[in-house]
């Protein structure tokens, strides 16, 4: 019986880091590594598995289908480790309450995960959720109100932030009824109630393209937004976070800057709880955002 092979973890954590970063040499810069010790790594995995996992594409390299099916499992088995490794370290915290605020933008596509990962984790922790719009969550932190707020970054100043990521804002308009801009006439425009940061985004980029604009449709929720914009009454900006298969990016119309993605934890929270969380939800935003590229 031939002898089973078993992947070394550490080998896949930087295998994994080159193939997001898009180069070996960075993720060597990011696991502290020399680029001839990922390199080294990697031809021991391609050694394990018995064929190429990467092949040259110009100047750069590129996974191959076995490399693919790699790719998958090392994110499993990495995500599946770093669990265990959580939930061992957390068993002996006291019990405790924490309070998490996010968006609508990432209820359906991160809640879960992170719901799932850190109550597995850390069963002791009681957690509650607040799911509302950037000011809400801000306001209710600033109040005491929420302990952790994943929210977009309106040039508040808070004493422990961290950056999750940067995503473009996008014009989005409707597959089935798309909108169409006439010279001379208002745009119409489907966005949340003021204050917005990305009503404020849209406005200022037409304005200064010399383009009219309409309100079309007012909305104080995401589903209505999207509703609204599926029906065919206007565009709105957002970041391709959550985009239903019913709406579509458009390219014709004035650029719009890029948004930052922030963590921003309350100073009275508990330390050792909200760090756990912290690290459960920047594990879950980074692989989303991973999944965006495309855009």
């Amino acid at each position: 019986m031939a002898s089973r092979i078993s992947l070394d973890l550490d080998v896949l954590r930087s295998f994994v880091a080159g193939v997001e970063l898009g180069s070996f040499a960075l993720a060597a810069q990011r696991m502290n590594r020399s680029t001839s010790a990922i390199s080294a790594q990697l031809k021991k995995l391609e050694e394990q598995a018995g064929q190429a996992l990467m092949r040259k594409a110009g100047r750069g390299l590129v996974l191959t289908p076995a490399g693919e099916i790699m790719l998958a499992y090392a994110r499993r088995l990495l995500a599946l480790n770093d669990e265990a490794v959580q939930a061992v370290q957390g068993s002996g915290l006291e019990q405790g309450w924490l309070r998490f605020g996010m968006q609508d933008d990432f209820g359906e596509s991160l809640l879960p995960a992170i719901l799932g990962q850190f109550t597995r984790a850390h069963p002791q922790f009681r957690l509650d959720v607040k799911v509302a719009r950037n000011q809400q969550l801000l306001d209710g932190l600033a109040k005491g109100e929420l302990d952790l707020v994943l929210a977009w970054d309106g040039g508040q100043q808070w004493p422990y932030q961290q950056v999750m990521g940067t995503l473009p804002l996008c014009w989005i308009d409707s597959k089935s009824s798309p909108v169409t801009c006439v010279p001379d006439s208002a745009i119409p425009l489907v966005a949340f109630e003021a204050p917005c940061l990305m009503r404020a985004a849209a406005c200022t980029a037409l304005e200064q393209a010399g383009l009219g604009w309409r309100q079309a449709f007012c909305s104080s929720s995401l589903s209505g937004i999207w509703a609204a914009v599926a029906a065919g009454l206007g565009l709105t900006v957002r970041t391709p976070l959550g985009l239903p298969d019913t709406l579509q990016l458009r390219q014709d119309l004035p650029a719009l800057p890029e948004i930052r993605l922030m963590l921003y934890r309350a100073e009275s929270a508990a330390a050792t709880g909200c760090e756990r969380l912290s690290e459960v939800v920047s594990h879950a935003v980074d692989g989303y955002l991973h999944g965006l590229q495309r855009y």
